[in-house]
């Protein structure tokens, strides 16, 4: 599912998600695609879901972003967090 498509079906919700196509360029991940697991109105109850699926399957690349954003432009940091633009 592209992000617009999901932005339209989950307005001003918070997803969290799986990208299923995604690349790397300056520094920045670019998701083109994505398989919505949750949503939720409360940002702590979208964190908490995050957490749980991001310890039980490290391997998967799981995001929890709110449908207000334009598009998934997240500016990769390696000291454990992640900052979206």
């Amino acid at each position: 599912m592209q992000w617009e498509e999901v932005r339209e079906k989950f307005p001003d919700e918070w997803v969290v998600f799986e990208a299923a196509a995604a690349y790397s360029e300056n520094g920045f991940r670019f998701i083109d695609s994505v398989t919505v697991i949750d949503r939720y109105e409360d940002s702590m109850e979208a964190m908490k879901r995050y957490k749980e699926l991001h310890r039980s399957q490290p391997g998967k690349e799981i995001y929890f972003l709110h449908t207000s954003l334009p598009q998934l432009k997240i500016e990769e940091k390696w000291i454990g967090f992640k900052r979206w633009r």
